[in-house]
Parts: C-alpha cells; structure tokens; sequence
C-alpha cells in the first residue's frame, strides 16, 4: 500500500505544474515523474516546500546517442514512509543548460556543479560555478562524464588557479590548512578567515584524492563493481558495496536469500561499532584525554580482529556478491561475536562513563561547533550530524534494507547539535549496534548464502540506499550490456562538507580539530 504522502502527492499531481508534467509512473513505492525543462526548478521547490521531502541526489546521464539528451535525476525521499520521488527531464545536447535548483534549494549546490564539470550541464542562476573535483589545472570544455570521453587519451593542462571566498577589513587574516597535513590523514584544504580568534568564514576545497570512480564503473563488469565499491571509502566499504549489489539485484529482481539479509546485517552493525569507537576515541584524543582515546582505540581494534576472525578481513573486504554474502557465521563464530561484544560492552560503559563525567572533556565539546537544525535542514545533512542537531531521519529505519525491518532499534536523537550532541548519538548508536547484532545472530534463518542473478537487463535502474556509520549512501545504476551505463554514487560526506564550514563559525581555530573529528567526514568517498 503506498504511504499516505505519496498517495496525496499521487492525487495532487494533475494539477501540479499539469501543462509541464509529460508523464508519469508508479511503481510499488517509487514515483516517477518527468517534466519539461523549464518546470524541473519549480517542481523540485514543490517536493522540498510543499512535500516537505529530503533531496537524496540531483545528477545527469548521458543519453544522447538513444535520444539525442542529457538526463537530469532530481530524486527526493518522502518524510514519512518509504516513498522514493525522481523528477527526470530532458536537457537538449544541443542547449545544455537548465534552471538552477540551488536558489530555491541551497542543497543542490554541490550536485550541479558536479554536473558541470562532469558533463558540461549549466545550471543558469547558480550563485558559485566553480569547479569542485576536478585539477585546477584541467582544460575547459573537457567533460569526463560524458559518453564520447576517452579515458585513455591523456588531458591537457592549462596554467589556471582557483579562486578562494576572500574576506576583507581591518584586522582580518586567512590561516591556510592543508591540503597536505601533519598527521596521516587524506588531503584536503582548510582556509579560515579570523578576526582576532572567532572564525568568520571557513572555506573547504576537496577533490584531492579524485579517483573517477563513477567513470570507471561504466567499463567494469557488474562482479568487479563490487570490488570497486568497497573501494569509494575504505572505512565503510561493506556498506557502499551494499548499495552497490542491492542496486543491481533490484534491477535483476533478485530474491535475496533470509541467511544473508541477516548477514549483511550484521555485519553492517560491526562496521559501525569499529568506526564510532574510533570517532570517539579522536575526540578524546582532540581534547586532550589521552587516556581515554586509548581505551577507546583498543576497543576499536578489537573489533577489527574479531571482523578478521569472522571474515578472512578486518574492514569486511569481499564480504557482499551480487545476490548475498559470501562469508557464513557458524556456531563458533556466534560465540565468539557473542563474546567479544559482552566483554566490549563492559569496557565501553566504563570509556563513556569517563568520558560524560570529565569536566575538562565537557568544556571543550559543550557549545562547540553547533549547527542548529535549521541550518542542518537546509543543508540537508544526513547521519549522525543530522540526528545531533534533531533530524530523525536513519535509512535503516525509514528506508529499510537486508533485515532491518525485522529488528528492534532506536533512534539516537539530540537538539543540541554541537560536539557534544554528535558524541553523544554516536556513543548511543554503539549500543544500539550491539543489540542489533545480538538480534541478528539469534534470528538468523538456516538457508543459502547467495542467490544466482544473471538477468541483468540492460536499459533498466536501480537504485539503494544504507545507511553507513556517517549517514545515507545512495548507489544509482543505470544499466547496459554487462555493466552499468551509468553509475551515480552518493557518498554522505558529499552532503555533510558543506555544513563543517557553519558549525566552525564563531568558533576558535583551535577547535576546529574537534569539530572535525565529531564530523568525521570521508576525503575519499567525497572525491570518489
């Protein structure tokens, strides 16, 4: 039965825009909805002020050897529910510029200048057109993402530069950070302006560690883009190779064996925990309670070797296949998950009850680095930086997948929305994980590991959403003959960088290390 949102949108459509609207489909909980251009803007504003929905991606295809355009995806999740909305439109290869959306939706900002750069689409009455991965260097009118690209043919490179926000006035100074840095950590640039010690304006500058990955999926096989995928992000890699075969079993119609949804499951679950423990122990560490981060780092690494234990890997590499798992847990190995997570337990309540009642670590993550939730709304940030500044949103839970929606959870939820708040989700969620996985184990059904999947029709979509330990990921598959036509990938720190650059406002630089460890975001899975 189709949620109640979307059957009023159902409902509501013909007299929505009804003259721009060329069509218009249903299918289980997913509409689909394709407009002319010119009313792509206004009826994206209609999801986001009237539908009050959550822009999941805005991005293009390349379609003009079939119809001679560009395909422009604006895809929109409902707030109650499991609704799906994708307004599509066609941009002529010969005009490719559309209305911007990022007036009327600031969280469109990233996504069409990605398409800019990626594919040469221009979006007329965007407010900032610079480029966000690609070289300083890299020629113009050279669209990597586009069909007629030759990857092999090396590009030129033109003596250009970037050109950063500058803040101007009397005692004014810009501190650049980066992109190389002191400690071993990805690269990306930092450029504050202060005044005296508040920060006044932080500008961050990624696509250091660009990889191409979504151009590369379009030449890989649909196996090897399993291994790709656990590959957009290193330290969340189980759960973007998720959405990459949950992606393509949806296109296959592929019946997902009950064993290896819980699997998957757990296994998520144990991802989760490793990297929360390690986020909490960096902002003991950022805090200068060393102790702490310790306990808290040993923690961490014990659920890595329990991950090798269990899998042959301690970042659960080549875990998924399209169709299950490839890795069973038997009797033994439920002990010993069993095990170590009691034990685990123990030893983090003590971390926690260290770290809550340390006046010295509560002054510094109080009041530090707040993003209300208006700003957090208009960003459209996902994961724990959303549920710390009092958005409930969690795909697990809204959207579910593998065998979430046969367990019991909560929701950790704060207000507050500063270092302490995400701390304090991202501590709540451990425990959460830990009962999750308990479930999971005594749950979990006899049965096969994999289904076979090989009608993967070519011209058809697929699209998954999981929620990794920093928020929503969405993997979107277009298909062709034996890989994919067109593959977007989502990372959550695509949506969550932007926001870093509000919550450090009026803050002292010397905070900013803790506010970005209570963010935590991903350098790679932002660059793919």
């Amino acid at each position: 039965m189709m949620p109640g949102p979307m059957n009023e949108l159902v409902e509501d459509l013909p007299s929505i825009l009804a003259s721009s609207v060329v069509s218009s489909s249903l299918e289980a909980n997913h509409l689909q909805i394709e407009v002319r251009k010119d009313a792509l803007a206004g009826m994206a504003a209609h999801m986001i002020g009237h539908c009050h929905a959550w822009l999941i991606s805005e991005h293009a295809a390349d379609l003009r050897e079939r119809d001679g355009t560009f395909h422009i995806y604006v895809i929109f999740a409902l707030p109650k529910g499991d609704g799906i909305i994708t307004v599509m439109s066609k941009v002529d290869g010969s005009d490719p510029s559309y209305r911007s959306l990022t007036p009327d939706i600031y969280a469109a900002n990233w996504f069409e200048r990605e398409m800019m750069e990626g594919f040469g689409l221009l979006p007329s009455g965007h407010p900032d057109l610079r480029p966000l991965r690609l070289y300083d260097s890299w020629p113009s009118g050279v669209y990597p993402m586009r069909k007629d690209f030759d990857p092999s043919v090396p590009v030129p490179r033109v003596p250009t530069g970037y050109e950063f926000r500058h803040v101007e006035g009397e005692g004014i100074f810009e501190i650049p950070v980066g992109p190389v840095h002191a400690g071993v950590i990805e690269p990306g640039h930092f450029r504050f302006s202060v005044a005296g010690e508040p920060v006044i304006n932080l500008e961050v500058r990624m696509g250091y560690v660009h990889k191409g990955i979504e151009k590369l999926s379009e030449s890989l096989p649909y196996p090897r883009g399993v291994m790709l995928s656990e590959r957009i992000s290193g330290d969340n890699g189980f759960t973007h190779s998720l959405a990459y075969c949950q992606a393509i079993e949806s296109i296959a119609g592929a019946d997902v064996p009950e064993r290896a949804r819980y699997l998957r499951t757990a296994f998520s679950e144990m991802e989760r925990i490793y990297n929360h423990m390690g986020d909490i122990g960096g902002i003991a560490l950022d805090t200068a309670f060393g102790v702490g981060a310790q306990m808290a780092y040993v923690l961490r690494e014990r659920m890595l070797s329990l991950n090798e234990r269990i899998t042959g890997s301690r970042f659960l590499r080549s875990v998924n296949c399209i169709g299950g798992v490839r890795k069973d847990i038997d009797m033994s190995g439920k002990r010993s998950i069993s095990t170590e997570l009691i034990g685990l337990k123990l030893d983090f309540d003590d971390l926690v009850g260290m770290m809550t009642e340390m006046p010295s670590l509560l002054d510094r993550v109080e009041t530090t680095g707040m993003l209300s939730d208006d700003a957090a709304k208009n960003l459209n940030v996902v994961g724990p930086i959303a549920r710390a500044s009092g958005i409930d949103r969690d795909t697990r839970r809204d959207h579910p997948y593998a065998a979430y929606k046969d367990l019991s959870f909560s929701v950790p939820l704060y207000r507050e929305g500063d270092v302490y708040a995400r701390m304090m989700v991202k501590i709540e969620e451990v425990l959460e994980s830990i009962s999750l996985i308990e479930q999971a184990m005594d749950r979990m059904p006899e049965g096969q590991l994999c289904a076979k999947v090989v009608d993967v029709q070519a011209g058809r979509i697929g699209m998954s959403l999981t929620e990794t330990h920093r928020g929503e990921a969405m993997h979107w598959v277009m298909s062709g003959e034996g890989r994919p036509w067109r593959h977007k990938v989502r990372d959550p720190s695509f949506l969550n960088w932007p926001a870093i650059e509000v919550a450090v406002m009026g803050n002292i630089v010397p905070d900013f290390p803790v506010i970005n460890k209570s963010f935590n975001l991903s350098y790679s899975g932002n660059d793919l």
